[in-house]
């Protein structure tokens, strides 16, 4: 039977995204986790731990960004990896998981990916998984495993509570880009004090989406976007022309996961968003100052939701 808790504790990373996990182990006071993640010629992973983890309680940080395919596999040879060298417990930290709008059959013969890759990254070896804002929070429920869910919005509100200072507080409203984010533009909201507005759209096909009307005043108000991740940006710069439209004074966005598929980076530059907060669940991309991106770090939060999974402590404090 498996270790329930390693002797000691040891971060490790995977090529999607070094720069967050260096960050980690430095809130935790830790070096990085010695390991060779490459590719054979033909393109198969490689993966060579470089010291023992015996007994260790290891953690692996890996988000599933592009190149999506590539990064899974490499998490899971790296769990797997781990547990054929013994490792007392093996934690995925995924910042951010990618296939995770692939949640339920949205018309027939469709796959559930997201279930897919739940059973992937527990059948690899992980003993529990840690990530931040599921597209779906549902998908907690497609793991057999432990499942700690971290939120964005303690990281992103600060940043715009500062902001919002400088005027009334009835001149500022949050704003829900669909009505799969008004759990989370509340959330904002309340941090914020203030009120919020819904912006009801109708999506024909993925990543294509026509703004219908919105639900709330915005009229003369500075208008703050709220949602999970940032794709080809279509949606939210739809969204932020249709407040601009209806009397909203100046819009902001933010987002938890930049994906910033192409052609994102333009679309955002041409849009009437003010400015665009992310957080560095996915790697900064290299155009972002051009689109007026700013960037984040989830890296406190990740190491000390780590120091408390190691110490047997809640998590749940974080998500005040």
């Amino acid at each position: 039977m498996r270790n329930i808790h390693g002797k000691d504790i040891k971060i490790f990373a995977g090529n999607s995204n070094p720069k967050v996990a260096q960050e980690i182990a430095r809130e935790l006071n830790l070096p990085m986790g010695k390991s060779n993640v490459t590719a054979f010629a033909d393109g198969e992973v490689s993966v060579s731990i470089e010291e023992t983890v015996r007994g260790s309680d290891v953690f692996v940080v890996q988000s599933s960004c592009r190149p999506v395919n590539d990064n899974l596999m490499e998490l899971l040879i790296m769990i797997d990896a781990f547990k054929r060298a013994s490792a007392g417990r093996i934690t995925a930290v995924m910042p951010y998981f990618g296939y995770a709008r692939q949640d339920r059959k949205a018309k027939a013969r469709d796959p559930i990916s997201a279930k897919l890759c739940a059973d992937l990254i527990a059948r690899a070896g992980a003993d529990r998984v840690l990530t931040m804002d599921l597209h779906a929070p549902q998908i907690q429920g497609f793991f057999d495993i432990p499942v700690d869910h971290l939120l964005g919005v303690p990281i992103l509100a600060p940043h715009f509570v500062e902001l919002a200072k400088n005027y009334p507080r009835e001149e500022i409203v949050v704003v829900s880009p669909d009505l799969g984010s008004v759990t989370r533009a509340r959330k904002f909201a309340e941090r914020m004090d203030t009120g919020i507005a819904i912006v009801d759209k109708r999506r024909q096909r993925a990543n294509v989406s026509e703004v219908m009307n919105i639900i709330g005043e915005v009229e003369g108000k500075r208008a703050f976007l709220v949602d999970d991740m940032v794709d080809t940006a279509g949606s939210i710069c739809n969204a932020a022309q249709a407040l601009m439209d209806q009397g909203a004074v100046e819009v902001y966005a933010c987002a938890t996961h930049g994906v910033l598929s192409d052609p994102a980076i333009d679309r955002i530059r041409d849009s009437c968003i003010k400015e665009m907060v992310l957080l560095d669940t996915i790697p900064e991309h290299p155009r972002a100052a051009e689109a007026r991106i700013k960037m984040r770090s989830v890296a406190p939060v990740f190491g000390e939701a780590i120091g408390r999974i190691y110490s047997d402590k809640p998590v749940s404090p974080l998500f005040v």
